[in-house]
């Protein structure tokens, strides 16, 4: 069974909004100011074309053995189930990176993790399979993200019962 991102329609739909409006102050402020010509408008519009593209996340979704990566231009599938590489630096980024055995490599960010949790159930039993495998080596950064994610859970738990 696939699992997706449940957050990314609502993170895409405010990039475009976003951009949108960005462009609609532009132009509505160059209309006002200035005046409003052809090679200015289409100019506001590529900036806020561009901001589309930069606020745009990528589509995360997994499946038993594969986690899937959509971008704007590309698509990236690791194998999960045979990771030799899980990466989760300690800084300030929170960004995971893995690596299959074929070499294809993606990079998640904590926070996609920690609002979908079947996204992580699934990750983290199939980095268990690798590791089980013997493909995944160094799991010290697989047990470091569980326990965080397990803190973040439990923190999040008690302050929706208002136990906080």
């Amino acid at each position: 069974m696939q699992r997706y991102d449940v957050q990314w329609p609502a993170e895409a739909r405010a990039a475009a909004g976003h951009a949108g409006l960005a462009a609609l102050l532009a132009l509505f402020v160059d209309t006002v100011g200035a005046g409003l010509t052809v090679p200015r408008a289409m100019a506001w519009t590529g900036l806020a074309a561009v901001l589309f593209v930069i606020l745009l996340p990528p589509r995360v979704s997994v499946a038993p053995g594969r986690l899937t990566v959509q971008g704007l231009t590309s698509t990236r599938t690791v194998h999960t189930n045979r990771l030799v590489s899980l990466r989760w630096p300690i800084d300030v980024s929170e960004r995971m990176a893995l690596r299959d055995e074929h070499g294809t490599h993606a990079e998640l960010d904590l926070r996609l993790l920690l609002a979908n949790p079947p996204l992580w159930l699934q990750l983290e039993a199939d980095a268990r399979t690798s590791q089980d495998l013997g493909t995944l080596q160094h799991s010290s950064c697989l047990d470091r993200l569980a326990r965080r994610i397990d803190t973040e859970t439990a923190h999040t738990v008690l302050k929706v019962s208002g136990m906080e």
